[in-house]
């Protein structure tokens, strides 16, 4: 294989709202289903291709609204997680599985060090290059964006339920995540709110809020919400109202950036 993507394709990353006047910078690695034409299925049935091992239903069209809500800028990753997860750094095995959850993935078993390569150079970097690159120019231009990264899980993972409805992940910076807990957990509980559930550092799933956040002293804290709770239109809009006012009555504790 000569290269990954074709010029039909066009660019794996997504920028919308760039000139934003807003603080907040919300990332989202898993907003599509989509497989590069080069891959096929992968070898996965459609039921699995349609399923949260190759995406994370519900989280790019919450983003959107939050963006749109706090004007905020929206960087998106329009490729699945399955041709390379951008939440995972180019050493990890995690970040191209030949398994996910009880599925194989035999396209990626069958890759060679040259097609892994490849993502590496054709999913992954571009992606880290263009947060990366948005953070350096909003901080020279005097404005320290507030990171979040937006994801959602499964209700049932290897067939055990979860009752947790909203995790509030972080890494070594605790600082948003920390607010965010205090506000959620004030008077009328609205959802279960978790810190670090249903995954935590331990799972590995903290790299971009380190690459992007930690290592660039920015505010950050990474959304995990259960995924039957935003799969209409509906419950997407009544998750964003939520998480407007959270991140809104959050941020403004922050000490001044």
């Amino acid at each position: 294989m000569s290269g990954l993507l074709t010029q039909a394709e066009g660019d794996p990353v997504a920028i919308e709202n760039a000139d934003a006047k807003g603080d907040f910078l919300f990332v989202c690695e898993h907003a599509s289903s989509r497989l590069p034409v080069r891959l096929g299925t992968l070898g996965l049935s459609r039921e699995a291709l349609e399923s949260h091992i190759a995406w994370d239903p519900g989280a790019l069209a919450v983003s959107k609204l939050l963006a749109e809500k706090l004007d905020g800028t929206l960087i998106h990753q329009r490729f699945s997680r399955l041709v390379y997860d951008c939440n995972r750094p180019p050493e990890s095995d995690a970040a191209t599985p030949v398994i996910s959850e009880i599925y194989e993935v035999p396209g990626n078993r069958a890759m060679s060090a040259a097609e892994r390569q490849a993502r590496i150079d054709e999913i992954y970097l571009p992606f880290r290059d263009a947060v990366s690159e948005f953070v350096i120019s909003r901080k020279a231009a005097g404005r320290v964006p507030i990171l979040v990264t937006m994801h959602s899980f499964t209700p049932v993972y290897f067939g055990r339920p979860r009752s947790v409805e909203l995790g509030i992940l972080h890494d070594a910076d605790s600082r948003l995540a920390d607010r965010m807990l205090a506000v959620a957990t004030t008077g009328e509980v609205a959802y279960d709110i978790r810190r670090n559930e249903p995954y935590g550092p331990a799972d590995g799933v903290t790299h971009s809020l380190i690459e992007y956040g930690v290592r660039h002293g920015l505010p950050n804290v990474m959304i995990e919400i259960r995924n039957d709770l935003i799969l209409n239109e509906v419950g997407q809009r009544v998750m964003a109202d939520y998480l407007e006012g959270l991140l809104a009555r959050s941020a403004a504790t922050l000490p001044k950036r």
